[in-house]
């Protein structure tokens, strides 16, 4: 079972790695153009990441990214995102 600080760091590079490729989750579910439940199985996913340090020093150092690193559990469903 995970707990909260794992959900919550994990959580927080979703959002920074939407945030990152231009993506709005929050908005998109809102739209309905995405399902809401979508959200927490992108961060689900992410705690699956074998490289959150790296993940972490990416998203410290670029303000934008053109697509998540090839490590990104979620690269494909962000790219079909954006």
């Amino acid at each position: 079972m995970l707990n909260q600080t794992v959900v919550r760091k994990h959580a927080a590079l979703v959002d920074r790695m939407s945030d990152r490729l231009g993506v709005d989750l929050e908005e998109s579910a809102f739209r309905g153009e995405i399902s809401p439940e979508l959200i927490p199985d992108l961060v689900l996913r992410c705690t699956n990441c074998a490289n959150p340090e790296a993940c972490t020093r990416l998203l410290d150092s670029m303000e934008q990214l053109e697509a998540a690193p090839s490590y990104c559990v979620n690269r494909d469903t962000l790219a079909n995102l954006r």
